[in-house]
């Protein structure tokens, strides 16, 4: 019976490396993304000198909120790698390159990400705001009221992480 549930432990702790396909995929995503930010890029330059300030603002949002969803996948693929998976030891080995790497764990992951959809929200809304006459209001409202959410969301989690983090403390000490 031992040797049977030593199997099973093998398996289910083996089966961890199945992620990797997952991570793989978003590396790949991460790569068709970079072509997309590349065409809006080619098509703000094309125009840079026909837009107005509004256009050219709204075009500059875009490509913020490019760079943060790609600054989440990457967040996603390399600390779930790291927290499910396998350590990077050879970037451990070279602190000066990626000195973040192994200080993610998943509490604080959920925190950065949560952080990261707020912001990606925020540059929506602002860009609404700046369309303002496109859209009707209770459209308006229902954008405004799922950014509050994600706001209350975020600083919830960031408390549960907080109260988490105060009970880990009295446990050690």
């Amino acid at each position: 019976m031992k040797s049977l549930e030593i199997l099973v432990e093998r398996i289910i702790l083996s089966s961890r490396w199945i992620l990797v396909v997952f991570y793989l995929g978003l590396a790949a995503s991460l790569g068709l993304y970079a072509l997309s930010f590349g065409h809006k890029f080619y098509k703000i330059a094309l125009g840079v000198f026909s837009m107005d300030e509004a256009d050219m603002i709204l075009a500059m949002l875009g490509l913020i909120d490019s760079a943060l969803v790609a600054s989440l996948v990457v967040m996603v693929m390399i600390s779930g790698y790291e927290n499910f998976v396998s350590r990077f030891e050879e970037a451990e080995e070279k602190e000066d390159d990626v000195s973040f790497l192994g200080k993610l764990d998943s509490g604080s992951l959920k925190i950065k990400v949560a952080a990261s959809i707020v912001a990606i929200s925020s540059i929506h809304l602002l860009q609404i705001f700046l369309n303002m006459a496109q859209y009707e209001s209770i459209q308006i409202m229902w954008m405004t009221l799922m950014h509050l959410t994600f706001v209350v969301s975020a600083l919830l989690m960031g408390y549960l992480e907080k109260i988490m983090e105060q009970a880990k403390g009295k446990d050690n000490a």
